[in-house]
């Protein structure tokens, strides 16, 4: 009786797995805010302990969801997606994984808010970036 049961949840947990995947991969498109981002020389200020300051070159804002897994193939799961901010869980095979919320201010002024595990560690991530113009190369 407890196997049957078993695989009756295996399946129904499998069926939805599939049914998320492909909410997963509408939803991963949308992206409201992100698709709104222009590109550029931005200048991201971390409130961590110590601040740092660094200027970037940017042109997709999904650069911002993994910023301690940078190009890592990652899976994302949307969670919110408004006009001005969104939400997004994603997971890196083997190093780790994280949630993200960004929330735009302004054009040029957007926050940042991350946490999660990478390289085993746990990690936080909490900064704003401000839009300095386009990009000098």
């Amino acid at each position: 009786m407890k196997f049957r049961f078993l695989l009756t949840c295996t399946g129904i947990a499998a069926s939805m797995m599939v049914a998320g995947s492909a909410a997963m991969v509408a939803q991963a498109q949308s992206l409201t805010l992100l698709n709104r981002f222009q590109a550029g020389q931005w200048e991201m200020r971390s409130r961590g302990e110590p601040v740092e300051l660094q200027r970037i070159c940017v042109r997709d804002a999904r650069r911002f969801i993994q910023m301690r897994h940078p190009g890592q193939n990652c899976t994302h799961t949307v969670i919110e997606d408004k006009m001005d901010e969104v939400t997004v869980q994603y997971t890196c095979r083997g190093s780790g994984y994280g949630r993200t919320h960004i929330r735009r201010e302004s054009d040029g002024l957007w926050q940042i808010d991350s946490q999660g595990i990478a390289k085993g560690l746990p990690f936080t991530f909490d900064a704003e970036v401000r839009r300095l113009g386009d990009c000098s190369h």
